[in-house]
């Protein structure tokens, strides 16, 4: 099942490169306080999108504290997040609510159903 936080990380990643601590204050934005991920949620949610081949890892800015990792959309990432923007404000509205609605992120970040 594809959850809220994983929306709202490709969302906070459309505008760009982000390290992880700059995507948890995005999401926590995005979604009016709603959503509050944990380091764990962060990292294994950024794993399915990398698993995915929306997300990859990059090297940060030059003279950026090394021990942080940065990430973009790629290309079909990048689809998604434009897709996401007319059928994703349901899915946001439901996840600011903290609700959910499954077949909706599903197409949102292109999974398939589980």
């Amino acid at each position: 099942m594809v959850t809220p936080p994983l929306f709202y990380i490709l969302l906070a990643l459309r505008d760009g490169e982000r390290h992880g601590y700059e995507i948890l204050k995005d999401v926590q934005a995005g979604s009016l306080g709603k959503i509050r991920l944990g380091p764990a949620t962060l990292y294994t949610s950024l794993k399915r999108l990398l698993d995915a081949g929306f997300v990859q890892e990059v090297a940060g800015p030059r003279g950026s504290d090394s021990r942080r990792r940065y990430y973009r959309l790629t290309s079909g990432g990048r689809n998604r997040a434009r897709s996401v923007r007319g059928g994703g404000r349901l899915l946001a509205r439901r996840a600011s609510e903290g609700g959910r609605h499954p077949s909706l992120a599903r197409r949102a970040i292109g999974a398939t159903p589980a």
